[in-house]
């Protein structure tokens, strides 16, 4: 693996070990490997883990087989609800839903970050650390709490996470602030998830910071979808809905099929990209964005500018970022592999809040890309459409990529066969679905009030999960300002 900012090569342990390459650049493949068709296939006759175990093994060839089968074993053999794992549920004859949320945070992050805590500490092993790994997390909603379950009272580790003080819904908050175990710290921050971000980068940049986890026995890591070992167990998602669609007989082996990916921080779709690129029959990757349109705007013109760009807060927050870290490591592709240019460009975008790419390769992103957006309005209305029309309910940032791709359909008139990468638990976000599907004016009840209209209107299953929280502790009540997170951390390891 290399950086996307310079040319040192290491192994995929090394990379998921440090997270962040010292030079400030995202670790990414060198080659990526080749699956056939033959093999995709056969894929279809696998249970998820199996075939997790035959994806992560090429893109993870420093580690051995029977450590990559006990380590996913350990992350999906328990904790989730359903027994396929990633189930791919059918919504019409050319429309899939590719649900992500059976695991024990009711979001897509935990098909990833139940699995890395493995990775993590088999790579520190590989590499000779003994020193205890401390992984630093921004969310914008979810991330937060797949980490903090993931990492709980894992030896030889610490988890502490920084989330937007008003940018996440109140069932994400206190998922994320009553959480128990030895090993963690749970801090909101005053500012966006942006602020929240850039914060944690510059504690990571940081050489003083680096020296003061030193001296207390200490290495920083990132459980954010910047390190690879996070972004590498979706790869293994998308190769498993293709082979369900083989399964099921609703594609020939070989036909190509769309993915339509909510998109915040770049890692889900940026995932399905690594799949194609490994010999997964994908047709085209739609980017599909809320009110925050800020990837629109560059899929369709080449320029990301967020130097005079609104910030909205909504109702699907996991997708309120401006900053999509995960974009540098397409940029680097479309640049050729050219560290030197993409670090030009990300400098740009750190000096001048905004960066503009060449026609070259803007005609690679739109080769593959393609891209909408949908406002509260839109995926509220979907979220009725959906209910009415299929009997399916989704939550709001499904339904902004459901969105997208129906307008994505009728513009194209594509006949491909379309997967919906669906993230989150409907019941997450209680008050918007509630308010989607029956036009109910929610103001006057809380989230959890709404998730037990929700349940009792529709039929479904509220998940214990969510009932349960509003009874636990709050464990975790520190706030603090945007620009005192590092003294923030290094206060509260004091304790």
């Amino acid at each position: 693996m290399r950086s996307t900012r310079g040319n040192e090569s290491v192994n995929p342990s090394l990379a998921i070990l440090r997270g962040l390459a010292p030079d400030g650049g995202l670790y990414v493949p060198e080659t990526f490997p080749e699956f056939t068709l033959e093999t995709i296939t056969a894929l279809a006759e696998l249970p998820y883990e199996a075939r997790a175990l035959q994806i992560l093994s090429k893109f993870l060839p420093d580690f051995t087989e029977d450590e990559l089968k006990e380590a996913i074993h350990g992350a999906y053999g328990t904790g989730f609800d359903d027994a396929r794992i990633a189930p791919l549920v059918k919504l019409d004859d050319a429309t899939f839903s590719l649900e992500l949320w059976h695991g024990p945070t009711l979001a897509f992050k935990d098909m990833a970050l139940q699995l890395l805590p493995y990775l993590l500490t088999l790579s520190a092993r590989k590499n000779g650390e003994n020193r205890e790994i401390f992984i630093l997390v921004a969310t914008s909603g979810d991330t937060g709490k797949a980490a903090l379950e993931g990492f709980l009272d894992v030896p030889g580790t610490r988890c502490a996470v920084f989330y937007p003080k008003d940018g996440v819904s109140r069932a994400q908050r206190l998922q994320m602030v009553t959480t128990g175990g030895r090993n963690t710290h749970v801090i909101a921050v005053d500012g966006n998830f942006d602020d929240a971000q850039s914060g944690v980068k510059k504690i990571f940049g940081s050489q003083s910071f680096a020296e003061t986890m030193n001296d207390q026995g200490r290495v920083l890591s990132s459980a954010n979808s910047i390190n690879f070992g996070r972004l590498v167990p979706q790869i293994v998602y998308y190769f498993s809905a293709y082979a369900d669609l083989i399964r099921t007989e609703q594609i020939q082996p070989g036909e190509e099929v769309n993915f339509c990916v909510p998109t915040g921080n770049f890692g889900d779709i940026l995932a399905a990209d690594y799949a194609r690129r490994a010999g997964l029959p994908v047709g085209r990757l739609i980017c599909a964005s809320n009110t925050n349109n800020v990837l629109t705007d560059f899929i369709q013109t080449g320029v990301y500018d967020i130097s005079d760009r609104p910030f909205y807060k909504t109702v699907a927050p996991s997708m309120d970022i401006l900053i999509s870290s995960n974009l540098e490591r397409l940029i680097f592709t479309l640049a050729g592999n050219d560290p030197g240019r993409t670090a030009d460009l990300m400098h740009k975008l750190a000096t001048e809040r905004r960066y503009e790419i060449d026609e070259l390769m803007l005609n690679r992103l739109q080769a593959v890309y393609a891209c909408g957006y949908a406002d509260e309005v839109a995926l509220k209305a979907e979220i009725w459409k959906r209910w009415h029309d299929q009997h399916y309910l989704m939550d709001t940032h499904t339904a902004v990529a459901s969105a997208v791709l129906r307008e994505y359909v009728d513009r194209t008139g594509d006949t491909r066969k379309n997967v919906i990468v669906s993230t989150a638990s409907p019941y997450k976000f209680g008050p918007a679905v509630l308010s989607g599907i029956g036009g109910l004016e929610v103001e006057s009840m809380d989230d959890f009030e709404c998730c037990v209209k929700l349940s009792a209107l529709t039929g479904t299953k509220e998940p214990d999960v969510i009932k349960n929280l509003p009874g636990l502790p709050v464990r975790h009540d520190t706030v603090c300002a945007k620009d005192k997170m590092a003294e923030t951390l290094i206060e509260i390891l004091k304790k």
